[in-house]
């Protein structure tokens, strides 16, 4: 088994670009050269297969290999564009009491032969299949909007982070990485939403990248392909970008997307939990 690392893209709230952030970080790392595995972990709606342009070859899904019905060999689906990129789709037709504690270990441990990166879609919400997509996590990508909402349904998944998971029963934190997406810089300063630096102070947990509201995410999307590889010039790709350098260890000062000056590198403090 190599060192594998895996991550959970998770928010508690629906709509906030979970799925559309598990494309572009697992896109991205697979550009820097590793063995990729997205997990699509949203059983009975599967989204990130529609996000990686995939949809078509999907044969075997995430429960098929829990239950024995398919291996993972079978199931998982290679990306037409990186050789080094694959997904693990979600099934359409069941529902979330289809996976097993047991069966996600097996699957998580089988994977961590094959990748470098495996990096799981949790659903919206805080229920079983939620608390299934971080219980083998390294790590945590905390997904939220700048609104009180959300960040009130992230403060509440830092909670079951820290109880929830294989690594909190061992006594240890999980490292946590904030994204902040669908950013409006106009918006902020009218008060319609909340600043960056209220909702790092919010939650208390390292700010990763901020990702700006951009037209050119949906466009990703519609076309099947996640951002960070359908337009690389766009300001929300070069956001995903340097948020997976982050995440790898690289000290890039933050920036608002859409601001000339790097007023926010001071909220990046490194790989801390």
């Amino acid at each position: 088994m190599n060192n594998a690392t895996v991550i959970v893209v998770t928010s508690g709230k629906g709509g906030v670009g979970k799925t559309t952030s598990t494309a572009a970080i697992a896109s991205a790392l697979a550009k820097q050269g590793y063995k990729v595995c997205a997990v699509d972990f949203d059983v009975g709606l599967r989204n990130l297969d529609l996000i990686m342009g995939a949809e078509r070859r999907v044969v075997f899904d995430l429960v098929n290999v829990v239950r024995g019905e398919a291996s993972i060999k079978q199931a998982l689906v290679r990306d037409k564009k990186l050789e080094n990129l694959y997904l693990l789709p979600a099934s359409q037709t069941r529902d979330k009491d289809a996976l097993t504690d047991e069966g996600v270990a097996s699957v998580i441990n089988e994977l961590k032969m094959y990748f470098d990166w495996i990096v799981c879609d949790s659903p919206a919400g805080i229920e079983r299949g939620a608390t299934l997509a971080m219980r083998y996590a390294d790590e945590a990508i905390i997904v939220s909007n700048p609104e009180v909402s959300s960040v009130r349904d992230c403060d509440r998944i830092i909670g079951l982070l820290d109880a929830k998971t294989v690594l909190a029963e061992q006594g240890e934190r999980m490292p946590k990485h904030l994204l902040i997406t669908r950013y409006d810089v106009e918006r902020a300063r009218l008060g319609d939403m909340l600043a960056v630096e209220d909702v790092v102070d919010i939650l208390s947990v390292p700010l990763i990248g901020v990702i700006p509201e951009s037209r050119d995410v949906l466009k990703a999307s519609n076309v099947g392909l996640p951002v960070t590889l359908s337009d690389e010039t766009s300001l929300a790709s070069r956001a995903y970008t340097e948020a997976t350098q982050r995440l790898l260890g690289d000290e890039i000062p933050i920036t608002i997307p859409t601001e000339k000056k790097g007023l926010f590198g001071k909220f990046f403090k490194g790989r801390a939990a």
